[in-house]
Parts: C-alpha cells; sequence; structure tokens
C-alpha cells in the first residue's frame, strides 16, 4: 500500500510539472531548420535578470584582476566580430537585435568563450591566441555561443533541473529513500535528461552558428576549422570545452554539411 501510495504521489508530481510547463518556439527555424520547441519552467525575464548580475559580477572579477579588455585592437576585433553577427540575429528571433549585449575579452589562458542569457558576452585570449583564430573561425566560435542564448538553452537546462528536482525530491520522499538512494536518483537524471539535451543544445547552436556567420559575410567553413584545431589541440591532453561536447568527428562531420547548406548566404554577400 505505501509503495503504490507512493507511485501515486510521484505520478502526480510528474503530472504537476510538466502541466507548470510553458511550451515555447523560442526562435524560427532559419535555413538551417532548427524547429524543436521547448518546455519552461522560469520566465526569461528572471534568467536575463540573474544572467544580468551574474555577469556584471564576473566582468568586475575580471577587472580587479587586471584581466579586462587589456588588448584594446583584439577587444575592438572581437566587437566588430560580435557587432556583424548581432545584426543577423533578427532572422531568428526579432527582438534579439534590441537586447542589452555586451561583449569582453578576459585574458585568461583558457580555451573559451561563452553567452550568458540576454546577450552577456566573453571572449578569453586563450582561444583567440592559442587556437590562432582567423575573422571566419571566431566568428564560427562567437555565433556558437549567440546562438545558444537565442535558444535560450540556459533557460530550457534550469527549467530541466527544476523539473527533475520536483519530480525527484519528492519521489524519493515518498518512497522512504536515504541520502544514497536521493543521490542516485539525481545521477540517473542528469544522464538521462541532462546529458543528451546538452548535446543536442550543442548541435542546434553550430547549425544556428554558421548560418549566422554566413549571413554576416564570414565564411560558415570558420567552423569546421575550429574543431579541426580544437581536437588537435586536445590532442594528450584533454580540454574542459570538450566534456560535455558531442566528439569532434561527429561535430565536425555536421558541421561540414551545414556549412554547405548555408554557403549561399554567405555567397550572397560577397557580390
Amino acid at each position: 500500500m505505501v509503495i503504490r501510495f507512493a507511485k501515486l504521489v510521484a505520478t502526480a508530481t510528474v503530472a504537476i510539472a510538466v502541466a507548470a510547463c510553458a511550451t515555447v518556439r523560442t526562435t524560427q527555424s532559419g535555413t538551417v531548420g532548427v524547429d524543436r520547441q521547448q518546455s519552461m519552467l522560469v520566465s526569461s525575464s528572471e534568467v536575463d535578470k540573474a544572467a544580468a548580475q551574474e555577469y556584471s559580477k564576473t566582468i568586475g572579477d575580471a577587472r580587479k584582476k587586471g584581466q579586462l579588455d587589456r588588448d584594446p585592437a583584439q577587444v575592438q576585433r572581437v566587437r566588430t566580430v560580435a557587432d556583424r553577427l548581432i545584426g543577423q540575429t533578427g532572422v531568428f528571433r526579432s527582438d534579439a537585435p534590441a537586447w542589452k549585449w555586451e561583449v569582453h575579452v578576459i585574458s585568461t589562458k583558457e580555451l573559451n568563450a561563452w553567452c550568458m542569457p540576454g546577450g552577456k558576452m566573453a571572449v578569453y585570449t586563450g582561444l583567440l591566441e592559442k587556437l590562432s583564430l582567423s575573422d571566419d573561425e571566431l566568428a564560427a566560435v562567437m555565433g556558437h555561443e549567440i546562438a545558444h542564448a537565442l535558444r535560450e538553452h540556459g533557460r530550457e537546462r534550469i527549467s530541466q533541473q527544476m523539473a527533475t528536482g520536483l519530480v525527484v525530491g519528492v519521489a524519493s520522499a515518498a518512497l522512504g529513500l536515504g541520502q544514497t538512494g536521493g543521490q542516485l536518483a539525481d545521477m540517473v537524471a542528469q544522464v538521462t535528461f541532462t546529458l543528451p539535451n546538452s548535446r543536442l543544445h550543442e548541435q542546434e547552436a553550430d547549425r544556428i552558428g554558421v548560418e549566422l556567420a554566413a549571413r554576416a559575410g564570414y565564411d560558415p567553413r570558420g567552423a569546421v576549422h575550429v574543431w579541426q584545431k580544437m581536437a588537435k589541440a586536445a590532442e594528450g591532453e584533454p580540454l574542459e570545452i570538450l566534456s560535455t561536447h558531442p566528439s569532434p568527428q561527429s561535430r565536425i562531420k555536421d558541421l561540414e554539411a551545414y556549412s554547405e547548406r548555408v554557403m549561399p548566404l554567405y555567397t550572397a554577400t560577397r557580390r
């Protein structure tokens, strides 16, 4: 009887979580055809506000350490590429060009770049310098990160964690599971919901990123070159940036196909 009741509670909790989700279409599909609907438990405004606060803290810390925007020419280069990409974001969502975009360069050896919800971006000098990125390759990286923001992947992942936490927490309590059982359930939820979606997010961002680059006048094949360089850099020394990403081989194959799909967009900008 207790187990049956627990199952009923867990089922009811799942139903509540699903009912609370808002199914949204964050972006238009574009030439690359990204057209997956997403379920959200938290509003864009709440996530964007939190992102702005975290970004301010991160940039403030970099400034205190003397790591922020140290090379004016480098900063100008990054912002020029960003401006051209941002100018094309309206293809995927009409509100995006008017976001309060911010772009900074942080001096660190780490190979990384990111774009928080709402358009708060940073590029690390390690990525620029260690990989000797061309403008086409830089546009590929930044287009990818911008795509994460356009698709609101951060908001989606937060919603997944909220829903999973709600269901697992109530179900574990109802079943009388101890701490170990709850931790195991969390791990199962992570590999079931989080990791596959993370790989899906990367694929969506790759595809939208090459279209943004092509429309902005950058050769979309730069994305292929970036990941060839990244794979080479990772030989003998695993990179943190690759830990939740698809394998370089499968990623490069997908990028080659989608770069070709958007080549007419790039060619049109060269006339």
